[in-house]
């Protein structure tokens, strides 16, 4: 099994690992996962039947923007997908960073 800090205690410790149930990822601050670097937030596990999975995410991936704006933990994904949603939009454009490149993907909101 891999080092990945949380992911048993994800949906319960905010600060380490959390939920986006819109898109079927849990994800932790890149600052806490070793190896991540500092900025954004790192995918910890992805719903095998959600958006985010047939959008290609996996564990390891960096997500450094969500709607446009700079994500540090969960809860800035969570608040920008939830502004998405509120706002009536299908998609959300999230910056993630593989490896050592980065691209846009768009992620269809679910109904979670």
């Amino acid at each position: 099994m891999g080092q990945l800090p949380a992911t048993q205690e994800a949906n319960a410790d905010p600060a380490h690992g959390s939920d986006v149930p819109r898109l079927g990822l849990t994800v932790a601050p890149a600052s806490s996962v070793a190896g991540a670097g500092k900025n954004g937030v790192v995918v910890t596990d992805v719903d095998p039947k959600s958006a985010a999975a047939d959008r290609g995410f996996k564990e390891g991936d960096v997500i450094l923007e969500v709607a446009g704006k700079s994500v540090a933990n969960p809860g800035d994904v969570r608040d920008a997908v939830k502004a998405a949603h509120a706002d009536n939009k299908n998609n959300v454009l999230m910056r993630v960073r593989t490896g050592d490149a980065s691209h846009y993907v768009a992620v269809p909101l679910g109904n979670g």
